[in-house]
């Protein structure tokens, strides 16, 4: 589906790792030593992370297979809870955006596939929870990104349609989610992935910095 580029957009819809928190280090860590533990293998980076942006008992069952995601699950949870305040991180510019997006009387909303308890971790380290009206996480629906079902609840709950909004991300997956839904979608440069492996994906818009979401508006 083609968007017209030089639209303003009224919603405001993120990814919330790696698009608004700095949790990159967070993450490498714990599928580091959850793998190290459970399966006795020090995987590289690219293969731990290469399905972040999913719910998480989906990526344990990819990297080892059903018989080890359970403990998988509970090995990382177990890490990612005990270090979150020592490796998650603000991304510089984020809250001031966020700022100006409101005072806009932007809708902003956050499509995330973390489930809600670490959401709500994330928000005592990271307090920007104020600015949104609304917070989808992967325990609000059946299927989870790259399914464009949460989005879809997301603009339902902000009384937005599809054109009004654009869904801005840092993974592959939502930027899959994002076009399921018939949303435009931006990619993030500051995030997880490589800027290569998003813009193959040909997303409406590639930012390389917080402060262009503003040009979107």
């Amino acid at each position: 589906m083609k968007h017209n580029l030089k639209k303003k957009f009224t919603g405001f819809l993120f990814d919330l790792d790696g698009t608004l928190i700095d949790t990159s280090e967070l993450i490498r860590e714990s599928f580091r030593h959850a793998t190290a533990t459970v399966l006795g293998e020090r995987l590289v980076d690219e293969v731990l992370t290469a399905n972040v942006g999913q719910p998480l008992m989906t990526q344990m069952e990819l990297l080892g297979g059903s018989a080890k995601a359970q403990e998988l699950y509970d090995t990382y949870r177990e890490f990612n809870h005990a270090r979150h305040e020592e490796f998650i991180r603000e991304y510089p510019g984020i809250e001031d955006v966020l700022s100006r997006l409101k005072a806009r009387a932007a809708r902003l909303g956050i499509v995330t596939s973390k489930s809600r308890e670490t959401v709500n971790m994330a928000f005592e380290s990271i307090p920007i929870e104020h600015y949104f009206d609304t917070v989808i996480a992967t325990d609000d629906t059946d299927n989870h990104k790259p399914h464009p079902q949460p989005l879809q609840l997301a603009l339902r709950r902000l009384d937005l349609a599809p054109d009004e909004a654009v869904y801005i991300g840092d993974s592959p997956f939502d930027i899959k989610a994002g076009q399921a839904a018939g949303m435009a979608t931006a990619a993030v440069g500051w995030g997880m992935f490589s800027p290569v492996r998003l813009k193959e994906l040909e997303p409406d818009f590639f930012l390389e910095k917080p402060e262009d979401i503003l040009k979107l508006a």
